[in-house]
C-alpha cells in the first residue's frame, strides 16, 4: 500500500456513522500486538513513547527519536499510523511543517497537534501552513482542543470555548477535532453536531459507552496513555511479587506466549 493509499484508507475510517477506536502504542512490539488484536489503525501515545525512551512527556523526547520510533512502528504494521506530535515541537509554523514532513516521511498518515489552551490563532496558523505544503497536504491533521484538561476556562464556559476553537481550526483546514476529557453527554453531542469534521474523544473514567458515543456522533475514540500504564503496571506488580514475596506467579500471567509473540514478527 502506498502512502497516499494508506492516507485515503485512514480518512475513510472517519466516515459518518463509523467509530474508529484507536489504542495508542509506544513501540513496534505494542503496535504489532494491537494490530493483531484487530485494530483498524494505529496511534502513538506521546507519553508512553517518551517513557519507553527514558523521557517524561511534554516534547522532552527528541524529535529524531520520535521519527525513528515511528519508522519502526510503520515497518511492522499494515494499517495506517497516526502520531501524537504534541505542539509540533514549535510554535513557529514553518518548524511545525518540517516536523510533520519528517513524520510523514517515516510513513505516518496523520498527526495530532494540540493547542494547550493557548491563543487559538497559534494552532490555526500551524494547520494552515501544513495544508499549504504540498508534500504533507494529505496528512490528517487532528486539532486537539485542551479546554477540558483542567488548566483552561472554568467548566461552565469550557463547552462554548471548545465550540469556538473548533470553528477556528476547521476554518484553518483541520481534518478532525480532538477534545480530550470531555465526558458530559450533552457536551459531546453538541460538539459532534456543531461540525462536519470527525470528533475524537479520549477514554477516561466517566466517558459514555462506545455505543452511546456512536449515537452522539463521535467518530474517533483514543485510548491515550492507558495501555502503556497498564503494561508498565503489570510489570511492576510482577517485580514486587518476585522481590517481596519470592513468587513467580505474576511473571507467568501474560496472555501472550513466547511463540505467539515471536510469530507476530515472522518475516
Amino acid at each position: 500500500m502506498t502512502l497516499r493509499e494508506s492516507a485515503e484508507r485512514f480518512r475513510a475510517l472517519h466516515a459518518e456513522g463509523h467509530l474508529l477506536v484507536l489504542v495508542n502504542v509506544w513501540d513496534a512490539a505494542s503496535a504489532r500486538v494491537v494490530e493483531a488484536a484487530g485494530a483498524e489503525a494505529i496511534a502513538t501515545s506521546s507519553a508512553s513513547l517518551a517513557w519507553a525512551h527514558g523521557y517524561p512527556d511534554g516534547e522532552r523526547l527528541p524529535l529524531d527519536a520520535l521519527v525513528a520510533a515511528v519508522r519502526e512502528i510503520v515497518a511492522v504494521v499494515s494499517v495506517p499510523v497516526t502520531v501524537d506530535l504534541e505542539r509540533g515541537y514549535s510554535d513557529d509554523p514553518a518548524a511545525v511543517v518540517e516536523a510533520v514532513a519528517r513524520i510523514a516521511d517515516a510513513g505516518a498518515v496523520g498527526v495530532n497537534l494540540e493547542d494547550r489552551v493557548g491563543p487559538p490563532d497559534v494552532l490555526a496558523n500551524k494547520i494552515r501552513a501544513c495544508k499549504r505544503e504540498a508534500k504533507i497536504a494529505d496528512v490528517f491533521i487532528n486539532a486537539r482542543i485542551d479546554v477540558f484538561m483542567g488548566h483552561g476556562p472554568p467548566p461552565e464556559s469550557a463547552q462554548g470555548e471548545a465550540l469556538a476553537r473548533g470553528r477556528t481550526y476547521a476554518d484553518a483546514g483541520a481534518d478532525g477535532l480532538f477534545v480530550p476529557k470531555v465526558t458530559a453527554p450533552s457536551a459531546i453531542e453538541a460538539l459532534a453536531r456543531s461540525t462536519s469534521l470527525p470528533l475524537n474523544v479520549l477514554a477516561v473514567p466517566g466517558l459514555p459507552s462506545v455505543r452511546d458515543l456512536r449515537a452522539y456522533g463521535v467518530r474517533r475514540l483514543s485510548a491515550g496513555p492507558w495501555l502503556g500504564l497498564a503494561a508498565l503496571g503489570a510489570a511492576r506488580r510482577a517485580c514486587v511479587d518476585l522481590f517481596e514475596h519470592g513468587s513467580y506467579e505474576k511473571l507467568f500471567d501474560a496472555a501472550l506466549s513466547f511463540p505467539a509473540l515471536n510469530e507476530l514478527f515472522a518475516r
